[in-house]
């Protein structure tokens, strides 16, 4: 926005330097030849204003406000391809990746809580999105407390392999790390890293 009202700010002075730098930013030879033209105009008018003469003068005030009137408008009509806005899809895009790394930390923090303070994660209750709670652990489920419906939305699990986890939970009394998990479950090798990246094991 600013850029665009160079012309009118310096009352069109300034409107050969802001074509200018237009033309370098987008390496573009019609706004190239645009700033040339207003450069002439403007020098032609400075040339005017020497000559001290009243009628000039009038001339070169005349010129400059062409110079001003014309280069402001011409600077709002270009200004879409001299600084194109990021396409909305792009956008959306960025934020979902900040959305997910973000929600990574997230894990990660609590990750550090459940390992330094289990006592304290029972109490924030990390890892219960079943429960009500104001502590945000980034998605993470505790596998050895959740219920049945909160273990399937561990991704990859399906109602089969949901009822088996809990099956061997209630046997022996819980598990510490997904390869227990896996193994003792009987879970298939690819869901592994997956589940280690939600999964927890409170004691």
């Amino acid at each position: 926005m600013l850029w665009a009202l160079v012309p009118f700010l310096s009352y069109g002075f300034g409107t050969p330097f802001s074509f200018g730098y237009a033309a370098l930013r987008r390496r573009s030879a019609g706004l190239g030849v645009a700033a040339g033209g207003y450069g002439l105009g403007t020098v032609g008018a400075i040339a005017l204003m020497s000559v001290g003469h009243p009628g000039a003068i009038f001339l070169a005030l005349l010129l400059m406000t062409f110079l001003c009137v014309t280069g402001t408008v011409h600077s709002f009509v270009v200004r879409g391809s001299v600084f194109p806005r990021e396409q909305s899809g792009n956008w959306r895009n960025k934020q979902a990746i900040g959305v997910a790394k973000y929600r990574m930390m997230l894990r990660q923090e609590a990750r550090t809580l459940v390992r330094d303070d289990p006592a304290l994660a029972h109490e924030l209750r990390i890892g219960r999105p079943d429960l009500p709670r104001g502590y945000d652990d980034g998605g993470l489920i505790d596998v050895n407390h959740a219920p049945a419906a909160t273990l399937a939305m561990l991704p990859g699990l399906t109602p089969e392999l949901v009822e088996r986890i809990v099956q061997k939970r209630t046997e022996q009394g819980g598990f510490v790390s997904v390869e227990e998990l896996a193994l003792d479950a009987d879970l298939p090798p690819e869901l592994v890293q997956r589940l280690g990246e939600y999964a927890i094991f409170l004691p």
